[in-house]
C-alpha cells in the first residue's frame, strides 16, 4: 500500500462542482489500493476577498489578525472537501495545520515550518481515513495561527509527505504539469516530463507560478518525490527529481517573468564601508526578501544602491529603509514599480558558453533594455521594462530552440527517479 500526499489549488476546489469531481479523483485513488492525505487552498479568489475585506476596515492591519483570518480560508475548503467525500461513501476527516501537527516559528504572514508531529495523521490513516489539511498555516511558539505565504500550501504538502514518508507528492495544478514558459504567454511552450530540483527551485524563485519555491526547497532536502499533475485529467506530469538524463544537452530549461517586483533605490550613498550591511541588516529584520542588487560606480565618493523587493513588500521596504537615510545620510529613496524579472534556467549553462551574450544580443534586437543583471550557475535574470516583459519572454524561448515545433518532445524513460532520502520531522 502506498502512501500519497495530494495538494489541490484554489481553481480545483474553486465551486460545489470542482469539489465534488476533486473528491472523485482522491477516492480513485484511494480505491487503487492507496493512503491519501490531501492538502487544500482556499477556493478560488477568497484569499485575495478576505485580503481586500480587511483593507477596507483597516488599510494597513495588524498581521496576527490578517493571518486569522485568511487561514479561515483553506479551514473552509478542508471542511467542505471532506463532506464531499462523506457523500461518495468516504471515510475522511478534515484537519487545521494545528490539528496536523505542524508547528512554524513565530513570523506572521510569512512563516517557515520548524517541525511536524504527524501521529495524528497516521492514526486516522491507519483507521481507513482520508485525511484532508487545510493548507498554508500551522501554529507558532504563542499558539497563534501564522501562514506560509502566498503558495505555502505547496509548502505543506511536501513538508507532510516528507514527515509521513510518503511514496509520492502530487501537486494537482489546472495546468498539465511544468511548461518551458507561461503557456499563456508563449504559444510554443511545452510541458517538461522532468526537471532537476535545482532548475526548478530557480525557476519558482523567478516567477514560475506553477510551484512555490520553498516546496521545492523540501523536497530536495528530503528526497520527496514530486510530480505536477493536471485536477482535470489523469494523465502522466512534470516530475521533479535530482537528476534528469541528457540534462546539459538542454541549454536552457525554462524561461520566468515575474511581474511583482519593485526596484528600490538609495540615492546618494557615501560610498563607504558598513553602509550596505546597515541597509540589508534593516531589510532582514523586516523579514524582507532581496533579490537584484546593484551599487553604482562611485562618483567622488557617492554612489546609488538599487535592489529589487517583492511589489507587496514596498510599505514594508520603506518603513525599514526611511529610517536609514538620514542615518547613512543618503539624499533619497525612490521606487520603481514599472518593472519585471526575466530569466533564463537550465542546468545546461554550466558546460556551455555563450548563454549570456545570447540572452543580451536577443533582447537588444527586439529594443529591450536591461537595467539589472544577476547570474548564478543556472540561471540569468535581468530587470526591464514591465510593458517588455512578454515580448522578451516569447523571443528568447524561440532564439533558444525552445518552441514546441522546434524539438521532439522529450521521452518520460529520459527520467531518473531521485534517491532516497531519510525524511525529518523537522523543516530546514
Amino acid at each position: 500500500m502506498a502512501l500519497y500526499v495530494q495538494k489541490y489549488g484554489g481553481s480545483s476546489v474553486a465551486d460545489a462542482e470542482c469539489m465534488r469531481r476533486v473528491a472523485q479523483r482522491i477516492d480513485d485513488t484511494r480505491r487503487a489500493g492507496n493512503q491519501v492525505v490531501v492538502v487544500v487552498s482556499a477556493m478560488g479568489d477568497t484569499t485575495d476577498d478576505l485580503i481586500a475585506l480587511a483593507k477596507q476596515v483597516n488599510p494597513e492591519p495588524n498581521e496576527r489578525e490578517m493571518d486569522s483570518l485568511m487561514a479561515t480560508g483553506e479551514m473552509a475548503s478542508s471542511a467542505i472537501l471532506t463532506m464531499a467525500l462523506h457523500a461518495l461513501g468516504v471515510k475522511a476527516i478534515s484537519m487545521t495545520g494545528h490539528q496536523a501537527g505542524i508547528r512554524v516559528d513565530g513570523t506572521h504572514l510569512k512563516a517557515k515550518i520548524q517541525a511536524i508531529d504527524p501521529k495524528r495523521i497516521h492514526r486516522h490513516l491507519d483507521q481507513g481515513c482520508v485525511v484532508v489539511v487545510a493548507g498554508f498555516q500551522g501554529t507558532n511558539p504563542r499558539q497563534d495561527i501564522a501562514t506560509l505565504g502566498r503558495g505555502g500550501s505547496d509548502t505543506t504538502a511536501v513538508a507532510l509527505a516528507a514527515a509521513l514518508k510518503a511514496d509520492r507528492c502530487q501537486i494537482l495544478k489546472d495546468v498539465d504539469g511544468v511548461f518551458t514558459a507561461n503557456p499563456r504567454v508563449v504559444p510554443g511552450a511545452h510541458k517538461l516530463d522532468a526537471i532537476t530540483y535545482d532548475e526548478m527551485l530557480e525557476l519558482a524563485s523567478c516567477g514560475a507560478e506553477v510551484l512555490q519555491s520553498r516546496a521545492v526547497e523540501f523536497a530536495k532536502n528530503y528526497g520527496v518525490v514530486l510530480e505536477v499533475v493536471s485536477s482535470f485529467e489523469v494523465k502522466p506530469g512534470t516530475l521533479v527529481q535530482e537528476e534528469v538524463e541528457e540534462m546539459e544537452k538542454m541549454i536552457i530549461r525554462g524561461i520566468a517573468a515575474d511581474k511583482n517586483q519593485a526596484k528600490a533605490t538609495l540615492l546618494g550613498v557615501p560610498d563607504t564601508p558598513g553602509v550596505a550591511a546597515r541597509v540589508f541588516k534593516a531589510l532582514a529584520a523586516a523579514h524582507i526578501n532581496v533579490d537584484m542588487i546593484v551599487q553604482n560606480v562611485s562618483a567622488a565618493g557617492i554612489t546609488d544602491l538599487s535592489f529589487t523587493v517583492p511589489k507587496d513588500e514596498i510599505v514594508q521596504t520603506r518603513r525599514a529603509i526611511e529610517p536609514l537615510v538620514k542615518a547613512v545620510r543618503a539624499t533619497g529613496l525612490n521606487f520603481d514599480e514599472d518593472i519585471a524579472k526575466v530569466s533564463l534556467v537550465g542546468v545546461g549553462m554550466k558546460s556551455h558558453s555563450g548563454v549570456a551574450y545570447k540572452m543580451f544580443d536577443v533582447l537588444a534586437a527586439h529594443k529591450v533594455n536591461i537595467e539589472m543583471i544577476s547570474t548564478s550557475e543556472i540561471k540569468i535574470s535581468v530587470a526591464i521594462r514591465s510593458r517588455d516583459a512578454d515580448r522578451a519572454v516569447r523571443a528568447l524561448h524561440t532564439a533558444f530552440g525552445m518552441d514546441a515545433k522546434k524539438r521532439a518532445p522529450a521521452a518520460r524513460r529520459g527520467a531518473k527517479k531521485a534517491p532516497a532520502k531519510k525524511a525529518a520531522r523537522k523543516g530546514k
